[in-house]
């Protein structure tokens, strides 16, 4: 089993680098490995509608967006990690999400149906909470189960250094991985029962104005 630890701040090793990294430990004592996906310094385009990606099976704009949609496949649960600059999730990792999201569901893809996954971010102070909301609705949009901990999963520090005086925070990210991982093995052992996925609908796109 592996989890997807996907850092969206621009800072490869970071504040929020420093959270995710506690769950990759955290995981590798589960017996869970974890590979870390930094989403990079270079300009992410935000969708802009072209629809192409549901004939072309990926995003039109060929960059981090489809290097990630194609490792997604091969992972079982994700952490998506975001710093904190004005009471939201950053503006690359945005982009980043609506475009991961939108083009893997209008491909057929579904590499995120039925995998867990879980919402980190990383703040000085506040805006913390905004930005788990924002995260957690990609999940929901995408029938992913949501891994929680004891508290929001968010870590407070302006450097790392400053992370890793967070006590209560790294706490909350080491809950977190064990949550992930005790679900993750729940999740197979059920598939190995012979427990299978919920039977699905096609679905229903209802447009208020005719």
């Amino acid at each position: 089993m592996k989890v997807l630890l996907v850092c969206g701040s621009p800072n490869e090793h970071g504040c929020t680098y420093t959270a995710l990294d506690v769950i990759k430990e955290t995981l590798a004592r589960e017996g869970i490995e974890a590979h870390h996906f930094h989403i990079g310094k270079k300009p992410i385009s935000g969708c802009i509608a072209c629809r192409k990606c549901a004939e072309l099976g990926r995003c039109v704009f060929d960059d981090k967006v489809n290097e990630f949609t194609r490792l997604a496949a091969e992972y079982d649960g994700f952490v998506f990690g975001s710093p904190v600059y004005y009471a939201g999730m950053n503006g690359s990792m945005m982009s980043f999400m609506d475009r991961v999201f939108y083009s893997s569901s209008k491909s057929g893809k579904a590499p995120f149906y039925l995998k867990p996954a879980a919402a980190v971010v990383s703040a000085r102070r506040a805006g913390t909470t905004a930005a788990i909301d924002q995260l957690n609705k990609y999940f929901l949009y995408a029938q992913m189960p949501i891994i929680s901990s004891r508290y929001w999963n968010m870590v407070h520090g302006n450097t790392p250094e400053e992370v890793k005086q967070d006590t209560e925070g790294l706490q909350i990210m080491r809950v977190l991985a064990r949550n992930m991982a005790w679900f993750l093995k729940i999740k197979e052992a059920g598939e190995k029962a012979g427990i299978k996925p919920p039977e699905g609908e096609e679905r229903i796109s209802f447009n208020y104005i005719r």
